[in-house]
């Protein structure tokens, strides 16, 4: 008996009719099997064809898992194996493709994707955005590896933003793409952890690799089942984590917190050290950390009125003491043409100025909030994650 799927979402394919059968991606999708149409059957259980997508450190932690399970014979999961990746200015490539040349595993640049045959892609962090064509080719579709609980924090940024807006709870979520909208597709398998206290995005990002990696086998494992239970993201809750440009790295001295501004700093220091400006000269703060309570008790602190962006040098902990809205962070080194630590900065800078401009009022050498240009077209925009769309 031949059962007929109807098409979900998309446009039907160009010169289709009502009684065309329906591609292999669909039978597979309802549990159905079959062949697709150039006659080749559609495998129902592994091992699998898998052609991977991705570029960071967070797609290599998936594309390694895959690689592992290809290269154990025992459970027969992964027969074979291809990458794609974007070119990278690097002369050594990005990691997912420094991985595969590694181990030796096919891989192409985008836009090129083979001309193989597969029966599942897999994508983690990839950035670009995959066609309904392309898709199409899949019989059993795309996978997404998405570091997010979606559908909070759809977008290209999402650990960037859990650790931005302090978010205590975070996790993974494997689902199925779909063409034209963004991390929208069915949830297959979805994990949530705890986000450890004050840890930066570059280190949410090792975990929540490790685990992405390990739900990616275990749906692969269950495919058909898997995605025959898949669940729609629900419609409440949704948040979206944009790309990162340099406008986000400079502080609002008057605007932020002491905490928002070291999550900050945990969220984007590592690719984007966070900048100000000081006599007209933009300055990186390379290393912040809190200001202890004996050090806040201090006469210099609690003596005299400051404004937000007021710097004083406490040499007792050898760190720059800056305030913010609500009170003071401390920074130990700085970048103005090179690296300084605390004492070389006031020593070369903060001290000589207030020795020559001894009349003036200290706030006049206070760090003020930089202003960067809007965006122009080719400004620098950075993502630590970048999902497919």
């Amino acid at each position: 008996m031949r059962v007929l799927v109807r098409r979900c979402w998309g446009p039907r394919p160009v010169g289709g009719g009502a009684g065309r059968r329906p591609s292999p991606q669909w039978r597979a999708l309802a549990g159905l099997g079959g062949e697709d149409g150039r006659g080749t059957r559609v495998r129902e259980k592994p091992p699998w064809r898998v052609l991977f997508f991705g570029t960071d450190q967070f797609s290599r932690e998936a594309l390694r898992a895959l690689h592992a399970a290809r290269d154990n014979k025992e459970e027969e999961l992964i027969e074979k194996l291809e990458v794609v990746t974007v070119p990278s200015p690097s002369p050594k490539g990005l990691p997912v493709k420094q991985y595969a040349v590694q181990s030796q595993l096919p891989v192409y640049e985008w836009p090129d994707v083979g001309s193989g045959e597969y029966d599942v892609g897999v994508v983690a962090s990839f950035g670009r955005l995959l066609s309904e064509a392309l898709i199409l080719k899949f019989p059993y579709g795309i996978l997404n590896v998405h570091p997010s609980c979606l559908p909070r924090w759809r977008g290209p940024a999402p650990i960037i933003h859990t650790v931005l807006q302090g978010d205590t709870i975070t996790g993974v979520t494997i689902m199925q793409i779909r063409p034209k909208r963004f991390d929208v597709g069915p949830i297959l398998k979805q994990e949530t952890i705890p986000v450890p206290p004050k840890s930066t995005a570059k280190e949410l990002e090792v975990v929540l690799s490790r685990l992405g990696a390990n739900m990616l086998i275990s749906v692969l494992k269950n495919l058909p089942e898997s995605l025959k239970n898949g669940r729609q993201q629900p419609t409440e809750g949704v948040t979206h984590a944009p790309k990162i440009s340099a406008r986000t790295s400079c502080i609002k001295w008057e605007e932020q917190t002491s905490e928002e501004i070291f999550r900050l700093h945990r969220a984007i220091g590592s690719i984007i050290p966070l900048q100000t400006l000081w006599m007209d000269n933009t300055i990186k703060l390379l290393d912040l950390v809190e200001v202890n309570r004996s050090v806040l008790t201090d006469p210099k602190l609690t003596g005299q009125a400051v404004i937000p962006g007021s710097i004083i040098y406490h040499k007792q902990s050898q760190k720059l003491l800056v305030c913010c809205k609500d009170g003071w962070i401390g920074v130990r080194s700085v970048m103005l043409k090179k690296t300084l630590t605390a004492a070389d900065f006031y020593n070369g800078y903060l001290h000589p100025w207030h020795q020559k401009n001894s009349q003036a009022h200290p706030s006049q050498c206070r760090f003020q909030t930089l202003r960067l240009p809007t965006k122009k077209q080719g400004e620098k925009i950075v993502a630590m994650q970048q999902c497919t769309k």
